[in-house]
């Protein structure tokens, strides 16, 4: 799973074990399959956007709308 990149809680938050820090609920793990290529561009926006490739998909996730 991808590391934090520059991921932050806002300044002077510091992080707590089961303790939500963005959201009112806990993140728990899930498993994507990806082709590497993929895997690659995800990781390149999240770098672009100073967050991690699970808070980038998160937020796709949070705001997709359906149609």
């Amino acid at each position: 799973m991808g590391g934090v990149l520059g991921m932050s809680t806002g300044k002077g938050k510091k992080r707590l074990r089961d303790v939500p820090a963005l959201y009112d609920e806990l993140k728990s793990a899930h498993r994507l399959m990806l082709t590497p290529t993929a895997w690659k561009k995800l990781q390149e926006i999240a770098v672009q956007k100073s967050t991690s490739v699970s808070e980038l998909i998160e937020t796709w996730a949070r705001n997709y709308d359906d149609e």
